[in-house]
């Protein structure tokens, strides 16, 4: 795995190629590289080490009566506990979203969820949850939008520019590891 500077020569798929697009259209600097499909958190951790940045979990989740979905995003080393989420965001229990909600709000399938699944939200129907750590963090890693390529992006960059321009209001939610 080699990290390399912005966008792949060669042509890619659409929602692969939009998040190029909004990269550029944003004029955000990042570091991508390409590998085996990353289906599998130690798959992902050794990404992780290349790109020298932290590579979150995203989690498509949906609440007991299906009427509100969340793209959480949390450290890699921490664990989901639906009691601990959705008491925080006063919802009823969360559970995982199925894989055709995730398709046709945000355009992505399991193992490729990433951020930039809610640029193709655009009847916000997905609200964005993060843990609150990722905020002490430099970088971000993460897919766009398919999980045979990885991004390395400035946190910064991410609140500042990424973000604001998805339009999607993030809610910080405290993780713990217990």
């Amino acid at each position: 795995m080699e990290l390399v500077e912005g966008r792949p020569q060669d042509k890619r798929i659409d929602k692969e190629e939009r998040v190029y697009d909004l990269l550029d259209q944003l004029n955000i600097d990042y570091q991508r590289i390409d590998h085996e499909e990353a289906n599998t958190m130690e798959i992902c951790l050794e990404i992780e080490k290349t790109l020298k940045s932290t590579i979150c979990k995203n989690l498509f989740l949906v609440n007991s009566n299906k009427s509100q979905y969340y793209l959480l995003m949390l450290k890699e080393n921490k664990k989901f506990k639906t009691k601990m989420i959705s008491k925080q965001i006063n919802s009823s229990r969360l559970s995982f979203g199925s894989d055709e909600k995730m398709l046709e709000y945000l355009d992505i399938t399991p193992g490729s969820v990433s951020l930039f699944g809610l640029m193709n939200d655009h009847d916000f129907k997905v609200q964005l949850l993060m843990d609150k750590d990722l905020l002490q963090d430099e970088y971000l890693g993460c897919h766009p939008c398919i999980n045979t390529s990885s991004l390395r992006i400035k946190m910064k960059d991410v609140f500042e520019k990424i973000i604001p321009s998805l339009h999607h209001e993030p809610i910080f939610v405290e993780v713990y590891n217990e």
